[in-house]
């Protein structure tokens, strides 16, 4: 990013104070959140918001494919709106139904802009453009917002991911990357005494998460000591923009992955043992658990 946004400060101002560098996902990665948030949160606002309750099922489905079950898993938010609706638009089961879903070009426009890919972002662009679709989208968002608040709560951590953060923060400065509202995250890493832990919590507000460890580590800390966690292949992404290694922790093997990283994984990188054959390994499962076509477009294959 050229010029760095106003709350993507905390990131740029960051100094070492420890040796290594650490980023960690939030939502499916360090809590097991990604199922209530999206099958509770997310997809039903999503039916509502864009008038989909006559296709409600594969609305759910492009959904859940999206943001969970596909190399998509963990984008942000107005990525996978876009990327659900583009599914829909094309599915045989809804054209059958005559339901035509409009391309939302407003919306990419947004998504287009520049802007943080935030409620925060979505609020300026809106101060100077002004469409229904975009009223469709700030009505979308706020209320997964408030639903999340409602809903989302005494999510506890993935086992073993408060004994590594403990491991971690003794050699290694810690940063939340995530493409969460700051606000959720920091209300979910203060409600399980874990924020403290960390140096800064950066969510969407601040950039994506190739940006979040650009301005927080590329440049600050040698790059085979830049380790980054994350349950999805854009966390994967994010590292490699910036030369980093990556640590997968698995979707449906999250304890395992834990636990690895806990009893070996973590011992490696700080060693200088981690990159090269080993984290090839690692990765090598990863990419085979989630695919790129969905179901009902292979079956048919």
């Amino acid at each position: 990013m050229s010029e760095v946004h106003e709350a993507a400060k905390p990131l740029a101002e960051m100094q070492p104070q420890k040796e290594f560098f650490v980023g960690i996902d939030s939502d499916g990665c360090a809590f097991d959140t990604m199922e209530p948030k999206h099958k509770e949160c997310f997809c039903p606002n999503f039916v509502r918001a864009f008038n989909l309750e006559c296709v409600s099922k594969y609305a759910r489905e492009a959904w859940d494919f999206v943001n969970l079950y596909s190399k998509d898993r963990g984008c942000n938010r107005w990525h996978a709106v876009l990327k659900a609706l583009d599914l829909l638009r094309e599915r045989p089961e809804v054209l059958a139904r005559g339901v035509k879903i409009p391309a939302y070009d407003e919306i990419r426009k947004f998504v287009a802009s520049g802007l943080p890919l935030s409620n925060d972002g979505l609020q300026k662009y809106m101060d100077g453009v002004k469409h229904p679709e975009l009223d469709t989208a700030w009505d979308w968002s706020t209320g997964v917002n408030k639903t999340v608040h409602q809903i989302v709560r005494h999510v506890p951590p993935f086992p073993y991911v408060r004994e590594s953060l403990e491991k971690i923060v003794s050699v290694a400065d810690i940063v939340v990357v995530s493409a969460t509202p700051t606000e959720a995250l920091v209300r979910e890493w203060q409600e399980h005494d874990m924020a403290r832990q960390v140096r800064v919590i950066a969510g969407q507000e601040m950039g994506t998460k190739a940006e979040h460890l650009k301005l927080a580590a590329h440049g600050k800390y040698p790059k085979e000591k830049i380790l980054m966690i994350g349950d999805a292949p854009g966390d994967m992404k994010a590292a490699r923009a910036n030369e980093a290694l990556f640590f997968p922790v698995n979707p449906g093997q999250e304890d395992t992955s834990w636990k690895l990283f806990f009893d070996e994984a973590f011992h490696k990188f700080v060693k200088g043992k981690y990159a090269g054959k080993y984290e090839a390994k690692l990765i090598a499962k990863f990419d085979k658990l989630l695919p790129a076509t969905p179901p009902w477009k292979s079956e048919k294959k």
